[in-house]
């Protein structure tokens, strides 16, 4: 697709235009940019744009979502000053334009860029490039103790950034707590009778994944009331109770009308599915049964019954249907109520361990460094004598990737710029937010694209900002783009997209001249299946000797096949090498069967790794080797070390060296005869390398 796509508060503008206002840092912009738009280039662009208008380093606060961004920040903005220091004055000058300035701007500010290099080297105060959760913590650090005991933070803590071995404390806790508490008991048990052990706990852990967000509501009471009560969303179902369906056939009014419907049923002796629906309702009625009286008019699925064109459009069983969808929206709405409250207090009891875990322990987590900075940035006196005692005067905010942005993080960002809103030119600090909804893939840690919509609307009517949309992409192919535009545009019609993101599509276009191409794999069939391997619960399978099969499995093993036979044919064809592949899952899971299907056909593939990184193999041979270099007695470790791609010995290698080892007589240690054997003629090769790089004879220790 050709053409620019690009707008300047809601109206098209061109590429100078754009640049000029998402570049100048005296200006607060929210700018969403598509994939390939080049969002961190505007962001590090408008660093360097302020650094020539004088602000100080430590003036200027970046903040992106992960450490690798952060360095990457870093590193682009070094190299760029670093280039600018080389660049000869025309060149500089055209980098400039690029970055918003005119000619005669551009020209004048020659000078002050290509010494800006040095200029922050004699400086020596970085420019602050931080993640949330880096700039969080380091507020946490500073924050005053009544605070800290406000919020119910120990003066002395240890920050934990991975949850995961708190969490894994957390549930013995729990149960402890339920064996001391007879009505959480109940409600667990009660919970696990309704919605099974698993959903229970899944419910429960995302509660904890988001508890901050619930202690807040809480403490609001909201939470009590999030979910209605029966009486007071269906008025006429007050007194049913627990059992609205039960209430369906035990009020006089109900009654009648079921009765009349049977009445009209029964009048059309000739259908005999009216005649049979006619008798089971009113035995139903008559017997009290109103789950009985439901399933008399409605199928399995729960659809009113077919009876045929004319009895069912009788107006009598007409209403009897209308009163049978009643009774069971008021079932769903009473057992939604009475899950949200048991789930609610079994949360409290949940957060109540968790907290006195932590205190116990000594321990903060993330979410509570979260809530801290809300707080302190919330306060404008405390924010005010946090970036005194931070020695951060902040006069540029620059956040990118903006999307992935959680409520919380946002709600504390805007409890501190809100203080600045309806401020006169200069007063506020710039903002500049980049991002794009399309991309927000982090619901799991809580993101939310809608945030950015709050967002960009504080911008432009807090601080007086420009909303700026640049739909140009500088990485994709012309057919990719154009897959991307058809996609999405078949969501927007089908009225998929608008409300998932919060804004209509704009068509992409991009600067790419290659053609590219979009390929599609044939739909896998869904071939018949067993019940044990369609999933069905209830079908007996011999688990000593069938295994068991879910469908989505199933589904995942044969389409990662499909899709490692097109790659092998690829590969066999000379169209591709196996480096250039990149294979993408909606879940890490998934990848496992590609990785193993490709395995089966003989081609390399690297799958993530599901292990931490210190349980890699590769950084325990690592380890193995530093082990053995400090503890020259561990010999377990230094035969790992040697095994491994490191030292490249085999098994008849490792053999050896322990018959030498023996060889040399009681007490002897492995480290000690190899080196002694760097000296030696008659040993291999390898041997005599290995020991001359670990130091030689003689040497004990590297």
């Amino acid at each position: 697709m050709s053409g620019l796509a690009y707008r300047v508060d809601g109206q098209p503008a061109g590429p100078e235009a754009f640049y000029a206002r998402a570049c100048d840092p005296a200006r607060s912009v929210a700018v969403e940019a598509c994939a390939g738009a080049g969002k961190t280039w505007m962001l590090v662009s408008r660093i360097l744009r302020a650094l020539l208008d004088g602000a100080l380093p430590q003036d200027i606060l970046a903040i992106t979502f992960t450490k690798k961004a952060a360095g990457e920040m870093r590193e682009r903005l070094q190299q760029a000053v670093a280039e600018w220091s080389r660049l000869s004055d025309d060149e500089l000058c055209a980098a400039l334009v690029m970055r918003g300035l005119n000619e005669a701007a551009a020209s004048a500010l020659v000078p002050a860029a290509r010494g800006l290099r040095e200029r922050l080297r004699q400086h020596g105060r970085p420019v602050q490039l931080r993640t949330f959760h880096s700039w969080f913590a380091a507020l946490l650090r500073g924050a005053p103790l009544s605070v800290l005991q406000e919020l119910g933070l120990p003066p002395q803590y240890e920050l934990q950034e991975d949850d995961s071995a708190i969490l894994q404390r957390l549930w013995p806790r729990f149960y402890a707590a339920l064996a001391q508490d007879a009505a959480a008991r109940e409600d667990f048990f009660a919970s696990v009778a309704d919605i099974g052990r698993h959903q229970t706990l899944a419910a429960l852990r995302n509660a904890v994944a988001k508890r901050v967000e619930f202690q807040w509501a809480d403490s609001a009471g909201a939470v009590d009331g999030a979910v209605r009560p029966l009486a007071e969303q269906m008025p006429d179902w007050a007194e049913a109770g627990d059992d609205p369906v039960a209430w369906l056939v035990l009020n006089e009014r109900f009654r009648a009308e079921l009765m009349a419907a049977a009445t009209a049923l029964g009048g059309f002796s000739k259908l005999k599915k009216s005649e049979k629906a006619a008798r089971e309702l009113e035995e139903a009625v008559t017997s009290g049964d109103g789950r009985a009286a439901i399933s008399a008019l409605t199928t399995a699925k729960g659809t009113p019954l077919k009876l045929g064109a004319q009895p069912d459009a009788l107006p009598a069983v007409q209403a009897a249907h209308a009163r049978i969808e009643e009774a069971l929206q008021a079932e769903r709405q009473q057992r939604a109520w009475v899950h949200h409250q048991r789930l609610a207090r079994l949360t409290r009891v949940l957060l109540s361990a968790l907290a006195e875990l932590k205190r116990e322990r000594g321990w903060v987590d993330m979410n509570d460094v979260e809530g801290a900075a809300r707080r302190l940035l919330g306060d404008a006196e405390l924010s005010g004598w946090l970036q005194q005692r931070l020695d951060a005067r902040v006069r540029h905010l620059l956040i990118d990737e903006f999307q992935d942005t959680n409520p919380l993080q946002w709600q504390a960002l805007y409890g501190w710029l809100s203080a600045y809103a309806g401020a006169g030119p200069g007063q506020a600090p710039s903002v500049f937010i980049v991002g794009d909804p399309k991309q927000s893939i982090y619901r799991f840690r809580r993101a939310e694209p809608q945030v950015f919509r709050a967002a960009q609307a504080f911008v432009v009517e807090g601080l007086g900002g420009s909303l700026l949309a640049c739909d140009h992409t500088r990485r994709c192919a012309i057919a990719v783009v154009d897959a991307v535009n058809t996609a999405l545009q078949r969501a927007v019609d089908a009225g998929e997209y608008g409300e998932a993101v919060g804004a209509a599509f704009r068509p992409h276009t991009t600067a790419s001249a290659q053609a590219g191409a979009v390929l599609s794999l044939p739909v896998v069939p869904r071939e018949a299946r067993t019940p044990t391997e369609a999933g069905d619960p209830s079908a007996w399978r011999d688990s000593l000797a069938t295994p068991r099969h879910l469908a989505e499995d199933l589904m995942s093993e044969r389409e990662a096949r499909q899709a490692a036979d097109w790659i092998a044919d690829e590969i066999a064809a000379g169209r591709l090498r196996a480096d250039e592949v990149m294979v993408l899952a909606r879940k890490r899971e998934r990848l496992g069967w590609m990785h193993e299907a490709l395995r089966e056909r003989g081609i390399a593939s690297e799958q993530p790794e599901k292990l931490d990184l210190a349980e890699a193999p590769a950084v325990q041979d690592v380890i193995a080797l530093i082990d053995a270099l400090v503890s020259p007695g561990h010999d377990l470790s230094l035969a790992r070390a040697l095994r491994s791609p490191i030292g490249g010995w085999g098994d008849e290698d490792l053999a050896a060296l322990a018959a030498a080892v023996r060889a040399a007589g009681a007490g002897a240690r492995w480290w000690p005869v190899l080196q002694d054997a760097a000296g030696s003629a008659e040993v291999p090769p390898l041997w005599r390398d290995t020991a001359t790089l670990a130091g030689g004879p003689g040497a004990r220790h590297c």
